[in-house]
């Protein structure tokens, strides 16, 4: 496993981020297709063992066991300071005014709640999970900087929005003393390229780290077009299909040409894909899932595959331009 520096830090992270929207109760969630505790630990396990280090969760995921399930196993499996601990914040946990939100009053009780949950002192790095247009940035900013002069937190990072709402808040950020996002993490895939256009340039600009979610594009480039719908997330991933519904045809295209290098390269078709984002200059670790045995085999087959220049022109051709989406 290969560790690189988050952004202009000095922390240290694999190359490879475990994602755990995966890991929740069903029951405490609208995802049908979550795994409980007992199915969830062994993939986090296993991604230990392979040398991940880094682990992204948010309060909001199967309304927190998704964070009660990822801090039981890491403090069995793993030191604290050996891991990389990640969640976020923006998404409705109570049914009341103040029950979501970037305000000051719902950070500073969403992350006392998120690490009783995890069971720990601190979060390694805490991200907000949307921009909040209800609230000023500078609240939600000033409100990030106790939390890290708390000791609740070691360093904060952003999740999917508009260029200009992230430039805004680095130079709030930088005015003020506050403390600077170190991360951006965002929608990009092969399916999805729009963060190319203003987003990858700003975080390569200002030392931010990138860590992409959604790599897959929602498993649909880890398959043939033909197996389309035939998991349970596939059929009933409302989100899946708002984000790439609309170019159904396009994404077919580029999701064939995946098949194609894969086999020519012997390689699972989710390799070639991440291949592909870590071939990108400023992309840090894609956030991965894993819900099936061979799905971390696959995400690690990625870093030692070398695309060359005339496959990645092949995988990127078909591409056609998107409405922004995942904000």
């Amino acid at each position: 496993m290969d560790y690189v520096n988050l952004g202009r830090t000095g922390l240290k992270v694999s190359r490879l981020c475990l994602g755990c929207m995966t890991y929740g109760e069903p029951d405490r969630g609208p995802h049908e297709w979550t795994l409980g505790e007992e199915q969830s630990r062994p993939f986090i396990r296993q991604a230990l063992e392979a040398g991940i280090n880094f682990f992204d969760t948010a309060n909001v995921y199967s309304a927190g066991s998704s964070e009660e399930i990822v801090g039981r196993a890491l403090k069995e499996y793993a030191k604290r300071d050996e891991i990389v601990l990640a969640t976020k914040v923006h998404g409705v946990m109570a049914k009341h005014p103040n029950g979501g939100g970037l305000s000051r009053k719902a950070i500073l009780s969403e992350i006392d709640q998120s690490l009783t949950r995890l069971g720990t002192d601190y979060v390694d790095l805490y991200q907000i999970h949307r921009f909040d247009p209800h609230t000023p940035i500078e609240e939600t900013l000033e409100a990030l900087h106790d939390v890290v002069k708390a000791g609740k937190a070691r360093y904060i990072g952003a999740s999917s929005m508009y260029s200009w709402q992230f430039a805004k808040a680095l130079y709030l950020a930088d005015r003020h003393g506050w403390t600077r996002f170190v991360s951006m993490q965002n929608h990009l895939n092969l399916l999805y390229r729009e963060e190319e256009r203003e987003m990858l340039g700003l975080c390569r600009e200002e030392g931010i780290g990138v860590i992409p979610w959604s790599p897959l594009a929602r498993g649909k480039l880890a398959r043939p077009r033909s197996a389309a719908g035939e998991t349970k997330r596939d059929q009933t991933d409302a989100f899946s299909r708002k984000l790439y519904e609309q170019t159904a045809e396009a994404d077919g295209k580029i999701v064939d040409t995946v098949g194609a290098v894969a086999e020519a390269r012997g390689a699972s078709r989710a390799a070639v894909a991440l291949a592909w984002m870590l071939h990108k200059p400023g992309i840090t670790a894609p956030i991965i899932g894993a819900s099936k045995e061979h799905h971390l085999k696959d995400a690690l087959e990625a870093l030692t595959l070398h695309l060359d220049h005339a496959e990645i022109e092949r995988l990127e051709a078909d591409y056609v331009p998107h409405a922004v989406a995942g904000f």
